[in-house]
């Protein structure tokens, strides 16, 4: 494609001077270097003399030259040289044949002046000539009846690189053996045959006397006489190139449009973009983008005088490996102030520029790997494009050409302004969803617990997974709540929807079941306590109502699922809302999902829950989950429970390595919703764990309580403890005779911690008050508190239980 000169162009097309002479031995060495030379390249003959002539090629010689070369012929044609100064010059060159008194041959190499053919001068050849015809800016020849070349304009010698004399009397095939020209050849056959003209669509190829890539199309045409016969074809070949890549332009902005930014992931969309560039006219390209953009945050504001610290976010090439590049990708790197590409990111202007201008020079001298790699690839075009979006900079994109001949134009910095600013909104939505995603799981994750408490009744094990990048994070949640007499809360949950907001409502709804489970209320209970909790989020994320009362929207909902278990007792209560049922792994190896009431998801309201009362062998494991782990788009949610099924049956060495095999075998990879895998053993503390007394209801059985407690703590080796569990059961046994009902019941457990129990028939709960100073009584509860390190009170069937821990000794 023949470009208009343009000031930040890579090549030049000039003529070589009259006196432009140089002499090569038979190794291809330069022996002669004229002063022509030396005007047309910049080498002085000291610096090039003794060197192989074959480093001043820019480009191979046209294929005509090189055969004509290799028979010892002279030639001529159009040359790519490498000026000293690094770009590209076009010039026509001859080359001449010396041979040598040893048989050797040099070349000599001069300028070749374009001439102009006088035109045929055989009678027979003026009647197919037509002058007009060679004085056409266009390639012409003419063929006779057997496709064999008669002449041709000056134009269409030049793009063979032969003279017509070389080319009469054969075939287009024999003249270059080499496609497309055995598609026009057969064409040729084809005119001669029908006598019909044949359109010869366009062919991105170069002719054999040409430096760089033309499309052409071709008009071949019979040449009839007057009564139709035909006896001989012309070929007309017109230089469509400049249609050829308007038309490669549009496409490679239709390929943008469809391939870039299909993921929400700012290292991909980059990648996107540096494939569809590279696959449509540029032969190397780097994406750098901001840190902070990478990150998913604002990008700072630069100054003209601080270096721009950037992250090579993608890169490609044509050549395998990007051997172009001197930083690799997802390396850092710094624009120096004043260069080029800082320039471009400050104005925000796209610019092109050759690697011979000045600015490029002084940014190149700043790095010499950089430096090397442009000369050893020939780097020569340019181009500099900031990845601008909504005003704010992101980044900046080299095009850049070594392999293509021609130079980037005009056109190619509007296409490529075109497909970065596509890029640029995919880049910013993206860099925007990251610091959403990252913020939404900094949040969920400092609303999960950071670490799970140990406790007597069950050995934990769990993983919380979130979801790929391509999905937001999600309002599931887990919690381990220690409960009064050793029990422990088991509670998994997942809030409807994804992101902050769905991480935020988790939060909420977490905290809410954990003051309620400190209430002791029983599963269903406190599954009732949380539905009218999501009621009243719903309400007050909808809608401004001014007051009035409406149903709840539905957009604020969850499912859960709330167990609680007694390791004295060995039993375990559940209730469900709208969650997956539990499994269970018996002790004998067995797996089942436990047949629980599904209940209502949170948030509908109105509609009752279930408790599900089963026993717990020792060595049973309870899982319980997400739907994420067993759900996936176009998946029967019954292959998702089998293969968990599968995955527990396999005994493992540890709970950690159970959790890690479901995680292999059951979820898709990547998982398409946030997963939570908790595994609990359950463990049963025995008899010797455990003292239970019946207290009668009078004053003299207090000093019998306390010495029967005082007697286990010593027999346990606790007596560290023996003084504050004396006090301790003094004064809740003395509460439960004097303020509620037969029947009374001390109980010790031996677990966590030591944990004190008595127990009456009334359900009044007790509570502390500031006694006087002359008051005799009312600082029972306040002793208590004193020395335990926490105590309570819950409600029992019977009545209540008032409960007091303390730490076992280290």
């Amino acid at each position: 494609m023949d470009n208009e000169p343009v000031a930040t162009g890579g090549a030049r097309s000039a003529p070589a001077p009259e006196d432009f002479a140089v002499v090569t031995d038979a190794d291809g060495n330069v022996m002669l270097w004229s002063a022509g030379a030396r005007s047309l390249l910049g080498y002085r003959p000291e610096e090039i003399v003794g060197r192989s002539a074959a480093g001043l090629l820019a480009l191979e010689l046209p294929a005509a030259a090189q055969r004509r070369m290799a028979a010892g012929e002279p030639w001529t044609s159009a040359v790519g040289l490498r000026h000293r100064e690094g770009y590209r010059v076009t010039a026509q060159v001859r080359g001449t044949p010396l041979v040598e008194a040893s048989g050797g041959r040099r070349w000599l190499f001069t300028h070749a002046p374009e001439t102009f053919p006088s035109g045929p001068t055989d009678l027979g050849e003026a009647e197919l000539w037509d002058r007009a015809l060679a004085q056409l800016p266009l390639p012409v020849a003419i063929y006779d009846r057997d496709a064999r070349f008669v002449t041709c304009n000056q134009t269409m010698s030049q793009a063979m690189g032969l003279a017509p004399e070389e080319m009469r009397g054969r075939t287009l095939w024999e003249i270059q053996p080499t496609p497309p020209f055995d598609e026009l050849d057969a064409l040729q056959r084809q005119v001669l045959l029908t006598g019909e003209t044949v359109y010869s669509e366009e062919k991105p190829a170069r002719a054999p006397g040409e430096t760089r890539d033309h499309a052409w199309s071709a008009f071949i045409s019979p040449l009839k006489d007057e009564a139709g016969g035909v006896h001989g074809l012309s070929a007309l070949v017109v230089d469509t190139t400049d249609q050829f890549w308007a038309r490669r332009r549009l496409a490679v902005l239709n390929d943008a449009s469809v391939r870039i930014g299909s993921a929400l992931d700012v290292t991909r969309t980059a990648e996107e973009l540096a494939e569809v560039a590279v696959s449509g006219f540029a032969d190397f390209v780097t994406v750098d983008l901001m840190e902070s953009v990478v990150l998913g945050d604002e990008p700072e504001p630069l100054t003209p005088t601080a270096p721009v610290v950037h992250r090579r976010a993608a890169q490609r090439s044509v050549l395998p490996g990007c051997p172009e590049s001197v930083v690799p990708q997802g390396g850092m790197d710094v624009y120096p102030p004043g260069s080029p590409p800082s320039q471009a990111l400050l104005t925000g202007q796209a610019t092109r520029h050759r690697v011979s201008d000045e600015p490029m020079r002084e940014w190149l001298r700043t790095s010499p790997a950089r430096a090397e790699s442009v000369r050893r690839h020939g780097v020569h075009s340019v181009m500099l494009v900031p990845v601008r979006a909504r005003g704010v900079t992101l980044g900046l994109v080299h095009f850049v050409r070594h392999r293509t001949p021609e130079t980037f134009g005009a056109d190619d910095l509007v296409l490529a302004q075109e497909i970065v600013a596509r890029a640029a909104v995919s880049v910013d939505n993206a860099r925007r969803y990251t610091g959403e995603r990252r913020t939404a799981l900094a949040l969920q994750r400092s609303l999960l617990p950071g670490r799970l408490p140990g406790v007597a009744a069950v050995d934990l094990a769990y993983r919380y997974l979130p979801a790929g990048s391509g999905t937001g994070v999600g309002g599931d949640w887990f919690d381990v709540i220690p409960l009064s007499g050793g029990r422990v809360a088991l509670v998994v949950g997942d809030v409807v929807g994804h992101g902050v907001r769905a991480s935020a409502t988790m939060g909420r709804l977490r905290t809410a079941v954990r003051t309620l489970a400190d209430v002791d209320l029983a599963p269903d209970e406190l599954l009732t306590q949380l539905d009218d909790l999501v009621i009243r989020l719903d309400r007050d994320e909808g809608p401004d109502t001014g007051g009035r009362i409406v149903e709840a929207s539905g957009e604020v909902g969850a499912t859960c699922l709330y167990a609680v278990y007694d390791p004295v007792s060995g039993r375990c209560a559940l209730s469900r809302a709208g969650h997956p049922p539990p499994a269970l792994v018996t002790p004998d190896g067995g797996v089942q999902f436990l047949d629980l009431p599904a209940g209502p998801p949170l948030g509908l309201g109105g509609l009752p829950f279930e408790t599900v009362e089963i026993g717990l062998g020792e060595g049973s494991l309870l899982a319980l989950y997400t739907d994420g782990l067993i759900e996936a788009p176009g998946r029967d949610i019954d292959v998702g429970l089998d293969r968990l099924r599968n995955a527990l049956l396999d005994p493992a060495a540890s709970l950690e390595e159970s959790c890690d095999r479901v995680l292999r075998r059951v979820p898709n990879d990547p998982p398409t919703d946030d997963i939570v895998l908790i595994l609990a053993r359950t463990s049963v503390l025995g008899s010797g764990e455990v003292s239970t007394w019946p207290v009668a209801a009078e004053p003299e059985a207090v000093s019998g309580a306390r010495q029967a407690a005082s007697e286990q703590v010593v027999g346990w080796g606790l007596e560290d403890l023996l003084f504050p569990t004396e006090l301790i059961v003094s004064e809740l046994v003395t509460n439960a005779i004097r303020f509620g009902t037969p029947p009374v019941q001390l109980r010790l457990i031996r677990g966590d911690a030591l944990i004190c129990e008595v127990s009456d028939g009334s359900s009044a709960a007790p509570h502390m008050r500031r006694a006087r100073t002359f008051d005799e009584g009312g600082r029972g509860l306040l002793l208590v508190a004193q020395v335990a390190e926490r105590w309570g009170s819950r409600q029992i069937p019977t009545g209540k239980t008032i409960w007091a821990e303390q730490p076992l000794p280290r």
